[in-house]
Parts: C-alpha cells; sequence; structure tokens
C-alpha cells in the first residue's frame, strides 16, 4: 500500500518508481514524422486531468462547424471516452517495467498504449461485454475508487460505449498481446465529414522555411504546424502550443516575422500575428 500511495500522492513519483508518468507525441504524415512532444509528470492521481487538459487545448484542435448562426465544435473523440481508456492505462500498466503510458496523436487517429496485461480469463473480443472488475493494480483500483475517479464494477469500456453510441464514434479497437495493450480512438462521424469537407491551406512555402535553422525549426515546430492550417496566431496560442514563457514566446513569434512568415497587426494587448 506504501507503494500505492507514492504513486498516488507524491509529487515526484518516479524517485521511487521509474516511468511512471505519461508521454504524447503529435505525429504527422509518418510513425517516424514526430512534429512534437510532451511528458505529464506529478501524483497519478492528477495526471489524467492534466493529460486531458493538455491534449485538448494543444494536440486536439476542434473542427468549427454551423448550424443556423450556432457555432459548434466536433473533437476527433469524445473527452468522456479518452479519459475512461487513459485512467485504464493508469490503473493497469506494469509499472515495474519503468515504461511510461503512451499517447500517440495523429490527424485522423489515437493510440493509447500501457505495458500492461490484460486479465487472462478476459479475451479482447469479451471486453465490450459484462464482466466483473479485475485490476491489474489492485491497490490503485481501490484508490482511484474512493477518489471518485473509477467504478470497481468493471464499467470502464460499458462506458466508453455509451459515449461513442452518443457522439457516432466508433468503438475503439484494442489489441493485447505480450508487448502491452493498444487502444487505438479513431475519429467520430461528424469529424470525419468535416475533416474531409474542410478546404486546406497552402503549406507554409519552404524559402521561408529555410531561413530558419533545423534548431528553430524543431523548437518551433509547434507554432509552425499550427500555422499550416491557421493564418492567424496569438502570443496566448503560442505559449499554449510552446509550453514556454510570455518572452520566449514573443522571441519566437518576432522571429518568424523577421522570415517572412508572419506579420504583426495591432498593437499592445489586441495585437496578434497574421501569416503573409
Amino acid at each position: 500500500m506504501i507503494r500505492a500511495a507514492i504513486l498516488m500522492f507524491h509529487p515526484e513519483p518516479e524517485k521511487w518508481v521509474t516511468g511512471a508518468y505519461i508521454k504524447i507525441g503529435y505525429f504527422g504524415d509518418s510513425d517516424s514524422d514526430l512534429r512534437f512532444q510532451d511528458e505529464v509528470h506529478g501524483p497519478l492521481i492528477l495526471q489524467a486531468d492534466k493529460t486531458v487538459e493538455l491534449l485538448y487545448a494543444k494536440y486536439m484542435k476542434a473542427l468549427i462547424d454551423y448550424e443556423g448562426l450556432q457555432r459548434t465544435e466536433t473533437y476527433m473523440f469524445p473527452i468522456e471516452g479518452f479519459r475512461e481508456i487513459l485512467l485504464n492505462a493508469i490503473n493497469h500498466k506494469d509499472y515495474s517495467t519503468g515504461i511510461p503510458v503512451q499517447i500517440s496523436i495523429y490527424e485522423d487517429k489515437m493510440y493509447v498504449w500501457n505495458d500492461g496485461k490484460r486479465p487472462e480469463n478476459l479475451p479482447v473480443d469479451e471486453i465490450y461485454k459484462k464482466h466483473s472488475s479485475i485490476p491489474y493494480n489492485p491497490k490503485l483500483a481501490d484508490v482511484l475508487y474512493k477518489a471518485g475517479e473509477i467504478e470497481s464494477w468493471g464499467r470502464c469500456f460499458d462506458k466508453v460505449m455509451e459515449v461513442c453510441k452518443k457522439e457516432k464514434a466508433p468503438y475503439p479497437e484494442i489489441d493485447a498481446n505480450s508487448r502491452g495493450v493498444m487502444v487505438l480512438c479513431k475519429p467520430c462521424e461528424q469529424y470525419n465529414k468535416l475533416l474531409k469537407d474542410r478546404p486546406r491551406k497552402e503549406l507554409l512555402p519552404n524559402v521561408q522555411l529555410e531561413k530558419l535553422s533545423q534548431e528553430e525549426q524543431d523548437r518551433m515546430s509547434p507554432i509552425l504546424k499550427y500555422l499550416d492550417d491557421n493564418s492567424i496566431i496569438t502570443n496566448a496560442i503560442g505559449r499554449d502550443l510552446l509550453g514556454k514563457s510570455v518572452a520566449t514566446t514573443k522571441r519566437y513569434l518576432n522571429r518568424l516575422c523577421e522570415v517572412g512568415i508572419l506579420e504583426q497587426k495591432g498593437a499592445g494587448r489586441s495585437s496578434y500575428y497574421e501569416r503573409k
């Protein structure tokens, strides 16, 4: 129980348990095209909410649509369903291996992987059927249950199904093998439609990017990716994308103005940057 308490509540559980964190990466056209990444550390009891907030603010932009004058936002995968999947990964992970939970984000899919093992008496094809709760880490599950984060009835994927039905999203695909458990989340129906119909902006011209060093491109990759799909960026958006200070973000945005990618508009708090 001491180990469970350290994992759940200590501000730096990795001092005692290596790999007790969550690793996130955004990928472009291939698995080798890593655009940017983050890590979520701290007490396990807080990691799920911190990860959900980070993913849905920085990694998964909502696609916009209008019903009359009503503006609607659609995310690739329902937030409530993702949170259940993430809590399940945290709860069932094998913490003896030192490998973090890993989340891989693409434009049209998302993978959540942990190095735990599914219960031997629960085949993958029966996970979406009613089954008893068989946690890989019973003590962690007990803490999460008492904290109100999970139930003790094995209903994680029941709740995922409910959310997916409501949002017209396919049920996540589960691959459990000797290397761990991988959950593939695919886009909901409306997101797929908006993604297909969305007019694509031209990518940033290479002639402009070549004025930046490779180190600068790597550091600014979240902003550069954002500008592939958006014509306007503010200092606040830049800070969210980079996770840097106001001064550092402003320096990067001014550098993009110097090479002709952006042009500053307005002044003071109302200022913003627009793609040329």
